[in-house]
């Protein structure tokens, strides 16, 4: 059976801990970490390398989530609370890239 994102997210900080990457990282650490881990991932896309992507993305979230586990924040709760902001949006896409709002 495969996990939910709470249990992976609950795994991923347990890891962290054991390895004192939560108690001894700084968020700023973790920011840069996850910006290097994004570079990967656009090198990755650039090269069009699934596995590189799949797991540069891998990366970037674990960083993301010990930055968060660092500033005592959840990550759920944050992704929550950015649909919660934007469900109600309506608006499309352009070709160009460009989000247009109703």
């Amino acid at each position: 059976m495969q996990k939910t994102y709470e249990e992976i997210e609950t795994l991923i900080i347990e890891w962290a801990e054991a390895r004192q990457i939560i108690q001894n990282a700084t968020p700023t650490s973790q920011l840069l970490k996850a910006i290097s881990e994004m570079g990967e991932l656009a090198d990755a896309h650039a090269k069009h390398d699934e596995a590189g992507i799949i797991d540069a993305i891998g990366d970037v979230l674990v960083c993301l989530i010990n930055y968060s586990a660092i500033k005592k924040i959840s990550v759920t709760g944050s992704l929550a609370s950015a649909y919660e902001e934007i469900k109600d949006r309506k608006g499309y896409l352009t070709p160009e890239g460009t989000f247009v709002k109703e």
